[in-house]
């Protein structure tokens, strides 16, 4: 039997560049490669035991440039307001923010405010969103698809049922800019203060904004990589275009950014997708592809197929081997993003000459723009930046 919704039709769909079969099914995240290596002995090894260690005390600093004492110091403090969010009900097996949906610290009003124009409540949002931090906000609707099958009850990694309310229809999808400097020293345990410093940085902003929603008397339910898979939200909120490198290229950042979410019943209008002309780019463009030093990430076409169980059945698109990435990650003793170092599209847009580079990127000169990217995204040396 297929999913219920393989048959209910997205009008959005086609324009988000999500192209779905009759195979498909929602997405368990105990299958998440980092649920997996707490529980599949085919994933999990003292190596990647040791990789989540290294994010507390146990770091295991060396002599490689990147991997220093004060490189794995930075990494782990970025982290720490995440960490708070992720340890505070771990005893209930709620690991929030990455197996869980952060717990609402404020109560919702019984005095709702009424919305009579969904259309400048949206705008109010998003104006809210940019004052907490959020660099980026776009709003879609529920499409329940992307919703995981289960969460996961950490103190065994057992599935466990979802905790949402009833109602929610909207989804409020936030992005936030990751350091351009420290992820040009990728890969490097100080490139992973980028990541944890979003991370932290996230945590705070969807807290903030959903506890406004809910002050105004109106669910709201904060979520990071919890919950629900966020890169179909994001590109159905018109915020960017799905990659070869599995990241949303967006004209504001590239992909040099996270994502979090909130899910409410607030009246919203919600925006659609925008086709930018970034499928076209990636098809003649394999550069994310050449850099990955395990070959996770795919060269040819956008498929279906599915190289382990980390992977969404039945999604038409590039798609990477999880657990060749992450064994790396393990490796390294911290994340890898020199695919989105590399990245064509990680550029500062307030530059004119990238702005310039990006309307080639978007054009049917997209060749001449690959042609000037032949030298982009060299690593920096980790010890360049500590030099200032």
């Amino acid at each position: 039997m297929t999913w219920p919704a393989n048959s209910a039709k997205h009008a959005d769909a086609a324009a988000a560049g999500i192209e779905v079969d009759e195979t498909f099914e929602p997405f368990a995240q105990r299958d998440d490669i980092f649920s997996r290596a707490m529980w599949d002995e085919s994933v999990r090894s003292p190596r990647t035991d040791a990789f989540f260690a290294s994010y507390r005390i146990e770091a295991a600093p060396r002599r490689g440039d990147g991997f220093t004492q004060r490189d794995f110091a930075l990494r782990n403090a970025s982290w720490l307001i995440s960490d708070i969010m992720t340890d505070r009900h771990a005893a209930q097996g709620r690991r929030e923010g990455f197996q869980a949906a952060l717990s609402a610290d404020t109560p919702v009003s019984p005095d709702r405010v009424p919305v009579d124009d969904p259309a400048r409540m949206a705008a109010e949002v998003k104006r809210t969103a940019r004052f907490f931090g959020a660099q980026l906000c776009g709003i879609t609707d529920f499409d329940r698809r992307w919703l995981y099958s289960a969460r996961v009850d950490t103190r065994d990694m057992s599935e466990a049922p979802h905790d949402l309310p009833e109602g929610l229809n909207s989804v409020i999808v936030l992005g936030h800019e990751m350091d351009a400097d420290l992820v040009a020293t990728y890969p490097s345990a100080l490139a992973g203060a980028a990541t944890g410093k979003a991370y932290s940085h996230e945590a705070a902003v969807a807290l903030q904004l959903a506890a406004y929603i809910r002050n105004l008397g109106y669910q709201a339910v904060a979520s990071m990589n919890d919950t629900a898979l966020v890169i179909p939200y994001a590109v159905k909120a018109g915020l960017g275009e799905y990659a070869r490198n599995q990241l949303v290229i967006t004209p504001q950042l590239g992909p040099r950014l996270r994502f979090s979410k909130i899910f409410t019943d607030l009246p919203l209008t919600h925006d659609t997708p925008r086709p930018l002309g970034v499928a076209a780019f990636c098809d003649i463009c394999t550069k994310c592809a050449d850099a990955c030093p395990v070959a996770a990430l795919p060269f040819g076409p956008p498929s279906t197929e599915r190289p382990n169980r980390s992977a969404i059945k039945g999604v038409r698109k590039w798609t990477s081997d999880a657990e060749k990435c992450f064994g790396f990650w393990a490796k390294l003793a911290s994340d890898c993003a020199i695919c989105l170092r590399v990245c064509p599209f990680n550029r500062d847009y307030s530059r004119w000459t990238a702005r310039l580079w990006r309307r080639l990127a978007l054009s049917r000169f997209r060749r001449v723009a690959l042609w000037l990217s032949r030298d982009h995204g060299a690593r920096v040396k980790p010890q360049n930046w500590w030099a200032g």
